[in-house]
């Protein structure tokens, strides 16, 4: 199939979405009337613009309230019809779009409908021009692709074809198996686009919560699969209605856009997409520092129980180790981690992923158009692959079936330092990483697309000065898991983050233990600043579970918080900012599954007490 978009799914104006389109990557665009009305230039330069940057003018739409209107409405829609043909011509597109009636004036029956449609067809066809025809899901008669395509069906006509469009479907949750019935031939075009399952008005989903296939939480795959049964190979095309997207920047609109199409198709336009299961684990985190700011990490580490396991054989980097976790502190002064820092002070620079093959890995990610990394490599150095990720960041990918795998020991000079006792941690359970709100859904796309990232429900904490959206993606058997934070709340603890840092990226790691009680004990002991919980956050605790009074009473004394639910407990405690950017959380789970959210207005409560944003006091 090839791929389009419509010029609706953006803002700007009609060149900016041209170039952003096609920088993405289409091969062609369906114009909204509207963006040729608005713009400065006949329609004639409108398709040469679009010729000079290899865009085919795929379709013109919309024609609205067409079929079934009584007289004297009806004569006008006609003539409306032919002007909408003359345009067509002269933009250079053979396609028109209709959408099913919504006027209250509309006439039911299907032999009137495929009447009209049939008389628009000998008018079409003097005019050289293909009639898509398409129910929308809050027509006034038609709203259920099955009776558009009896219309259709009925109106038998060269130039009438279907428009098949997921949204208009799935929102209707309509069964898609009748699709593969639909001879291919008699579908003119096919739009997608998806959006989050909610119990609202259907036409106020589809203009303020539409989103790019991946993006949201309709069964695009199952319609994409019927679609497919009937041999369809036209134009494959997103339509989609957003707020978020039209005050957005075009040129990543377009891109999320592209990627997504490719992540629905596994194809590109020249080679399937390369099947990659999914990360196998955080492999490192590693913290971009200057030198001041190298040994008050590295103390902090030691403190929580990090051995200082090697010194970079060419660079100024650390390496501290406890459990299956590795950190990595780089002050160097020049390259990438430098340039980071001067940007974002001190901070988490780069990811490490373990995956089954990073060569494919990163033949992936470059297929869905990710940027991808690269800088000199020194002499015993392994070239290992990488793409930017939050925040300019990096993503690298290792595996154990390549020298990749050797990492360590190839590339640092190991220590033996002073015995460190370990304080029980054992793996990085998860990674939480706060972004602009604008930039939530190409981020959630970006993970499913590329790593294979499944996601839970989106929730909304409640910050002190405001709400927080947080979403958690993870690989299927939990060895990965990200939490995205986004709020349009000026002054919550997720924009202050962004305002401190000058940008996106990570906000805090989880570590995981098996005893966090021990765990704890023994950092507080190690001097670790751990977050203070307030008494009335456990006397309620208290009141909701059947807790352990021994339990329940360290607990208050360690700062630790708890949940639980039907699978299981959980366990999690936080240090308090560093340097005004990041911080670290202790988890246990003893088989729950969530991340505590219940807690998580207790903590940001906690966190605004020691730093209040400016103008708040302290609580």
């Amino acid at each position: 199939m090839r791929t389009s978009i419509a010029t609706v799914s953006m803002g700007g104006l009609l060149r900016a979405k041209f170039e952003a389109i096609a920088a993405a990557g289409f091969e062609g665009v369906e114009i909204f009337e509207t963006d040729v009305l608005a713009h400065d230039g006949t329609p004639e330069e409108v398709a040469t613009m679009a010729c000079d940057l290899g865009l085919e003018i795929v379709a013109l739409q919309p024609l609205r309230d067409f079929e079934g209107m009584p007289e004297p409405q009806r004569t006008r829609t006609f003539e409306r019809a032919k002007r909408k043909f003359e345009l067509a011509n002269r933009l250079g597109t053979t396609r028109l779009l209709i959408c099913s009636n919504v006027s209250p004036l509309a006439l039911g029956g299907l032999e009137r409908l495929a009447d009209d449609l049939w008389e628009l067809g000998d008018l079409a066809a003097s005019a050289g021009i293909d009639v898509g025809y398409e129910a929308l899901a809050w027509g006034r008669h038609v709203w259920d692709y099955r009776d558009s395509w009896e219309i259709v069906r009925r109106a038998d006509h060269p130039r009438i074809g279907l428009i098949l469009d997921s949204f208009h479907i799935l929102a209707r949750r309509l069964p898609v198996d009748p699709i593969r019935m639909i001879p291919r031939e008699r579908i003119t075009f096919v739009q997608v686009s998806d959006a989050p399952l909610m119990d609202m008005n259907i036409l106020q989903l589809s203009r303020h919560y539409r989103c790019f296939p991946g993006q949201g939480e309709m069964d695009l795959p199952g319609f994409m699969e019927a679609l497919t049964d009937t041999g369809y190979d036209g134009w494959l095309s997103e339509e989609v209605f957003s707020d978020r997207f039209r005050m957005g920047s075009p040129k990543q609109i377009a891109f999320d856009g592209y990627r997504s199409l490719v992540h629905l198709t596994g194809r590109t336009k020249t080679a399937a997409l390369p099947s990659v299961p999914s990360p196998e684990a955080v492999t490192f985190v590693e913290f971009s520092v200057n030198d001041a700011d190298a040994g008050t990490l590295g103390a902090l580490f030691t403190a929580i129980g990090f051995a200082h396991r090697g010194r970079h054989r060419s660079k100024s980097v650390e390496w501290y180790v406890q459990g299956d976790i590795n950190l990595v502190i780089n002050s160097e002064k020049t390259g990438f981690a430098h340039s980071h820092q001067i940007t974002h002070g001190p901070s988490v620079a780069a990811i490490g992923l373990w995956v089954a093959d990073a060569s494919r890995q990163m033949d992936r990610a470059e297929a869905l158009r990710a940027t991808s990394f690269r800088q000199p490599v020194g002499a015993g150095e392994l070239k290992i692959p990488a793409i930017r990720g939050v925040g300019g960041s990096l993503i690298y990918f290792l595996d154990h079936a390549t020298e990749l795998g050797r990492v360590w020991e190839v590339e640092f000079e190991p220590l033996v330092g002073p015995a460190i006792l370990p304080t029980g941690l054992t793996r990085i359970d998860h990674i939480a990483q706060t972004i602009p709100f604008e930039e939530l859904q190409s981020w959630r796309l970006f993970y499913a697309a590329i790593l294979g990232l499944e996601r839970t429900p989106q929730v909304d904490v409640a910050d002190p000065a405001g709400l927080v959206e947080s979403q958690v993606l993870y690989s299927p058997d939990r060895s990965v898991q990200i939490v995205l934070n986004s709020s349009q709340a000026r002054q919550s603890q997720s924009s202050q983050f962004l305002n401190a840092y000058f940008g996106a990226g990570v906000q805090h790691i989880a570590f995981a233990t098996d005893d966090i009680l021990a765990t704890v004990s023994a950092m507080r002991d190690a001097g670790v600043a751990l977050l203070d919980i307030p008494d009335n956050y456990h006397d309620d605790l208290e009141a909701r579970f059947d807790l352990d009074p021994d339990l329940a009473a360290r607990m208050r004394v360690l700062g630790i918080l708890y949940d639980e639910d039907k699978n299981g407990r959980y366990f999690q405690v936080y240090t308090q900012v560093i340097a005004d950017r990041f911080f670290f959380e202790i988890v246990q789970r003893d088989g729950y599954t969530g991340f505590g959210a219940p807690n998580a207005p207790i903590r940001l409560a906690a966190q605004t007490q020691l730093s209040p944003p400016p103008g708040m006091p302290k609580i």
